[in-house]
């Protein structure tokens, strides 16, 4: 696959909860020095990014631009990127990374540019292959680097609760008491030795309590007994990889607000106390209590209410956009605003009235991970609540991937989370390329105790394409992932802003007058060869370049976003045909031949052209190809003009060994053809032709998408005045070769001018 400038690729791999590695061997033509990649231009940096998820954005915080792929990936986390290399082999087990859909996207440029829309894409292109597998145990009850570890599964089922249970835990979360349980009774093993559960979380749950019981030694003599409980949500856990860790045989693990998914969990004998039996063991058992809360509350306690929200989907051929409304009565379902005030008439609080919350719980659906969520909160009163977001469970001050409290409390800025307004009335924000799956969403009441809570406030939850629909500054577009099952929403900008959402500006007005100016009034030059092919009355030349220089002048219109005439497909197709045509007439009008070879020349110039101007009409090597194909032109009507001129120019029919007088004969051919290109030529003007010439094409090769307006210009400019030196350099052929000798014997005879009578 070609990478261009600006461009990306983004692919999704799909790791099974059984997998053990996955690798990565990455191939391509990039030749960057890591030690000096602060000094290449970001704007044409090739990136490799890694997400969790949903699809990676190369402007996060978190964008490495010092370590490779291969050293940095041990730090890996939820998104990465690291510079591009000519070679990247890494493997990641997964002790590393957990399972699930992991993107991996391939840019070529980051920053504001790299959504602009250019007038040119000019810049390093690169080719890559890339070698993904993943490797699965073949036992799905095995996992580790190398699948020798057994990882034993929580069978769950509602239970009896226990005495001691009912009095640490609020009754009315014990009415879904969820217990979980090994198969296996007990399990003795040696110090040191881990062993390995999994434990699925299907809901929301409050809490997770993880005991360990029946707690002894095989063998007697040793009291001294410590299972150190290592767990991990989505990976294996260890010593120094685990989101918690205890000492289970003093106290139970309890997790508040777990997540969604699976969780690990490793218990592991230590610091046993030494008898002369070396083969003491410790057995154990091991359960887990899921206490959920009834349905519509949530929170410590069961206290706070709980909304699930209703997916509607917006109408229009974008895929995935829709609006969120809670599932109760008095909700309007036409719009996607809701009034906050009647949903939070029942929320209660025991003696702390800034810490009452309201969840919304609303799911992303699947292949819907290039989407953005969209939260607004409007009030007609000062807004008196914080809000705070969190992927697979129930958010708070201690859980949240992303909050906004007030102006100057917030998440730490990030592409990830973008805050639009924030003043006292309103708040709006997105979580970009949301995750799929289960998002709760938490609203904190402040002062719930005083009139601020009258106002009147509204709130949306949706899920949008592009964030700001692109700041009215660009075109949303979607594009599917390498497999074709998740869509990814991006702004594609004008010429004078540029961003993720278009809200940068680029190009200022006075800059976007400027270079609309220069493109459209540089064709201007096309006036040179038009005049002077019109006063040659060399009409078809003049139709070309004045057609050339018109249509050139409206499609820099139409692409600098002045005013489009035609389609602009159509503009720049006109534009590049007549401007090929125009040079390689040039060339062909040098040549002295007769008009009917020059017709059957040209129309085989012209369908060459057009098939160069309707494929891939920007490139490079075009401007190469015209001249040439131009100057094959010229060569092949002076060999025309040759072999009908010179046929008087014949050798003896005899043998002859007089090699002399061929040499001469050859030598005077050659004088002779080179004093008619003397005189057939002002080489004068074709000399400023060529210089002309040769500063079009240096103009072309300095052009970058920065510099493009101006020499393009300078282009436009040159090669039309090339052209108009071109034509001037052709002497009139019929006063230089057809005039009487001025020496040589004439004779004069006279006629009777009367009429003959017969």
């Amino acid at each position: 696959m070609v990478l261009l400038v600006s461009m990306f690729s983004i692919a999704p791999v799909d790791l099974p909860p059984w997998f053990s590695a996955l690798s990565i061997a990455l191939n391509s033509d990039v030749d960057l020095d890591v030690s000096r990649i602060e000094r290449v231009p970001m704007s044409t940096l090739p990136i490799i990014c890694f997400r969790d998820g949903s699809p990676p954005l190369p402007d996060t915080l978190n964008t490495s631009l010092k370590d490779s792929a291969t050293s940095g990936i041990n730090g890996l986390d939820v998104e990465q990127c690291f510079p591009m290399q000519k070679n990247i082999t890494m493997k990641l087990t997964n002790n590393q990374i957990s399972p699930g859909v992991w993107y991996i996207g391939l840019f070529n440029g980051i920053g504001p540019t790299r959504t602009q829309s250019k007038m040119i894409i000019r810049g390093p292109s690169y080719s890559f292959i890339a070698n993904i597998s993943v490797e699965a145990c073949t036992n799905s009850m095995m996992r580790g680097d190398f699948c020798n570890s057994s990882v034993y599964p929580l069978s769950c089922a509602a239970s009896v609760v226990s005495n001691a249970l009912e009095a640490k835990v609020n009754k009315s979360m014990l009415e879904n008491l969820v217990t979980c349980k090994s198969n296996f009774e007990a399990f003795c093993v040696h110090e040191g030795v881990p062993n390995f559960f999994s434990l699925d979380i299907m809901n929301v749950a409050e809490e997770i309590i993880i005991t360990a019981t029946n707690i002894r030694f095989n063998v007697t003599g040793s009291n001294d007994i410590s299972l150190m409980c290592f767990v991990r949500h989505g990976a294996m856990p260890s010593v120094t990889s685990n989101d918690y860790s205890i000492d289970i045989s003093k106290s139970p693990l309890v997790i508040h607000s777990p997540l969604i998914g699976r969780w690990y969990i490793s218990i592991v004998p230590v610091n046993l106390t030494k008898t002369q039996d070396n083969n003491v063991r410790v057995c154990y058992s091991v359960e887990s209590q899921v206490p959920q809360c009834p349905l519509g509350k949530a929170g410590p306690n069961c206290t706070m209410d709980s909304y699930l929200l209703q997916t509607f989907v917006r109408r229009g051929s974008t895929p995935f956009e829709s609006y969120y409304l809670p599932v109760v009565g008095g909700v309007s379902y036409d719009s996607a605003n809701f009034p906050l005030e009647p949903l939070l008439e029942n929320s209660s609080y025991i003696g702390e009235p800034d810490n009452v919350w309201t969840y919304f719980l609303l799911d992303i659906p699947r292949g819907a991970a290039g989407g953005n969520i969209h939260i607004q909160l409007s009030s007609d009163m000062k807004i008196s609540y914080e809000v705070y977001a969190r992927f697979g469970g129930l958010p708070s001050l201690d859980s949240w991937d992303y909050y906004y409290a007030n102006k100057t409390r917030r998440s730490d800025p990030s592409v990830f989370f973008m805050l639009y307004d924030s003043s006292d009335a309103k708040v709006n924000f997105y979580i970009m390329y949301a995750r799929e799956g289960t998002w709760g969403i938490g609203l904190r009441h402040l002062n719930t105790s005083s009139d601020s809570t009258k106002g009147l406030t509204s709130m949306s939850i949706s899920l949008e394409r592009c964030p700001k629909r692109c700041s009215s500054h660009g075109e949303c577009k979607f594009s599917f992932d390498a497999s074709g099952l998740t869509s990814y929403s991006f702004c594609s900008c004008d010429r004078n802003h540029g961003g993720f959402d278009c809200s940068i500006e680029i190009v200022t007005h006075q800059g976007h007058v400027r270079q609309s100016i220069f493109l459209i009034v540089s064709n201007a030059a096309a006036i040179l060869p038009a005049y002077w092919a019109l006063r040659k009355k060399a009409l078809a030349e003049w139709v070309l370049y004045t057609s050339s220089g018109i249509s050139s002048g409206l499609y820099h219109a139409c692409d600098v976003g002045t005013w489009c005439a035609l389609n602009y497909n159509v503009l720049q197709f006109m534009d590049f045909w007549l401007s090929f045509m125009a040079v390689i007439s040039t060339f062909i009008y040098l040549a002295t031949i007769d008009e009917v070879l020059k017709r059957a020349i040209h129309t085989a110039v012209a369908i060459l052209t057009a098939l160069m101007a309707a494929t891939k009409a920007t490139r490079s090597s075009n401007v190469i190809l015209v001249i040439v194909i131009g100057a094959l032109g010229l060569f092949i009507g002076w060999l025309i003009e040759i072999s009908t001129k010179y046929r008087s120019l014949s050798f003896s029919i005899g043998i002859s060994f007089n090699f002399s007088q061929c040499f001469q004969t050859i030598k005077r051919w050659i004088y002779n053809l080179a004093k008619t290109l003397l005189r057939r030529y002002h080489w004068a003007f074709a000399l400023a032709g060529f210089l002309a010439l040769a500063m079009a094409a240096i103009s072309w090769t300095l052009e970058t998408s920065e510099t493009y307006w101006f020499w393009h210009s300078i282009w436009h400019i040159t090669i039309y005045t090339s052209s108009f030196f071109f034509l001037c350099s052709k002497a009139n052929i019929e006063d230089t070769e057809n005039q009487l000798p001025t020496n040589g014997n004439y004779e004069l005879t006279h006629q009777d001018s009367l009429p003959r009578t017969g």
